[in-house]
């Protein structure tokens, strides 16, 4: 997850990756289990109580769930999250405000 830290952007797991001898696939996820729903509604909250949630027909492999394994990022990595995910969102659309804001002053508008 995307979070400012001391002016910059920190990505601690992808910096571990890279910073280490390992190869192949790593899981940087949330290793918390929750539906699509529930994380709709926790964005509404967060983000814009005013949002309304629409349902969509799922694609026939669509997961009912999702629950990443991280534990190689864990073992080999020594990597977890650390901002959960209440608080992390409205720290990644401050993130996002801020470069669309500051891309458009850029542009002269």
């Amino acid at each position: 997850m995307l979070f400012p830290m001391s002016g910059l952007l920190r990505v601690d797991g992808l910096m571990a990756l890279m910073d280490g001898e390992h190869i192949g696939p790593f899981n940087l996820g949330n290793p918390g289990e929750f539906t699509m729903l529930e994380l709709a509604e926790v964005v509404k909250e967060v983000i814009d109580p005013s949002a309304t949630i629409e349902f969509k027909a799922n694609t026939a492999d669509d997961p009912h769930k999702r629950k990443p394994d991280i534990s190689r990022a864990k073992e080999l990595l020594n990597w977890e999250p650390k901002v959960p995910l209440r608080d992390g969102l409205p720290l990644m659309v401050n993130d996002f405000r801020n470069r669309i804001l500051n891309e458009d002053e850029g542009k002269g508008n």
